[in-house]
């Protein structure tokens, strides 16, 4: 749910979300455009305060919920999906955000992240991706690059990366998006996305860290590059990159994504594949979801945004069946269920 301000005049600005905490990040830390831009949609929301919980793990991005003049709990490793979703279920008032990165989301807490995706827990969780342990100096995390030398992979890492987007979509996630840290303007559209979505919201931030994995999305960032190494996803148009906006991804036989010229070997835009956030089927996302650099630009923006019952409805309509008009249900009486013993 999307909350509004409780006076009904006062039009709230990204400074009435800020707490009275100094922001203790590495100094150029992607986290710095995360928090700012969570403000900035709260802002635009005119979210109450008072109705606004995050709710972190264990990593560098878990020291968020200190910075927000809301309710917050930090909690431990990995866990924060399955404590938002207790609260959501008795709270189903309050704008819920969890805050989660490559190695607390997928790594210690990925059981639990799976299970509040595929419920489709009324939760908005954001998932900062800088493809390394950052708080605990730079071990090689579940996103890492095959052969990335780290501190706990002297000799390369031995496995592939695992893609967060990917993930949430194999999980059927009703709305998964990707955006950059380094694109405010981008970053603050896909929150603002997720803010208006009912149901599992995910989204994968790339945010660099400067210390121990520098430049890992320098493709993405760099404007001199990105043009040609991002896609923006629009609902409804084709897959169009490049400088000039001259090449774009088709598909062959197989269903096997290709980087095609428009223009040449008689290729035109109709040709190409057209995005379809609303599709009912996650394949289309999924798909979108392992086009990676370096061998195809990577998408930015929304893969999936469609509407299905939330675990709390699905919850409220159960009870409702086992209610008797006018009469209260006996939780105990559930809890015991029909068959019982006596032990003595």
């Amino acid at each position: 749910m999307v909350s509004g301000p409780t006076d009904g005049h006062r039009k709230r600005k990204p400074k009435d979300y800020a707490s009275d905490q100094e922001v203790r990040w590495c100094p150029g830390c992607g986290d710095y455009s995360v928090l700012t831009q969570v403000r900035k949609v709260l802002a635009a929301n005119g979210a109450d305060p008072d109705r606004v919980v995050f709710i972190s793990g264990i990593g560098c991005a878990g020291r968020l919920p200190y910075y927000m003049a809301t309710y917050g709990i930090h909690g431990i490793h990995g866990r924060a999906p399955a404590i938002a979703s207790g609260l959501r279920l008795v709270r189903p008032d309050l704008d819920i955000w969890v805050i989660t990165s490559d190695g607390d989301g997928l790594a210690i807490g990925g059981n639990h992240l799976m299970h509040a995706l595929r419920r489709n827990m009324d939760l908005k969780i954001i998932l900062m991706n800088n493809r390394v342990y950052g708080l605990t100096k730079g071990q090689a995390s579940p996103t890492s690059e095959p052969n990335k030398v780290t501190v706990s992979t002297p000799f390369g890492s031995l496995i592939g990366q695992l893609s967060p987007c990917t993930f949430a979509v194999g999980c059927e996630a009703t709305f998964v998006a990707r955006s950059v840290d380094m694109i405010p303007d981008h970053l603050e559209y896909v929150l603002g996305r997720a803010m208006a979505h009912r149901g599992a919201a995910f989204i994968e931030v790339y945010q660099n860290c400067n210390v121990f994995n520098d430049g890992a999305f320098s493709y993405a960032t760099d404007r001199r590059l990105r043009a040609d190494h991002i896609i923006e996803l629009a609902h409804g148009r084709a897959l169009v990159f490049g400088k000039g906006l001259d090449k774009g991804i088709r598909l062959t036989g197989g269903y096997q994504p290709e980087i095609v010229r428009i223009g040449q070997n008689g290729v035109s835009e109709t040709d190409l594949l057209v995005h379809d956030e609303r599709c009912s089927s996650p394949a289309l996302a999924f798909l979108l979801t392992r086009l990676q650099h370096p061998d195809f630009p990577e998408p930015i923006g929304v893969f999936r945004d469609v509407r299905l019952p939330t675990y709390n409805e699905m919850l409220d309509r159960q009870i409702g069946s086992l209610r008797a008009p006018g009469m209260p249900i006996d939780v105990q009486e559930v809890i015991n269920g029909a068959d019982n013993w006596l032990v003595e």
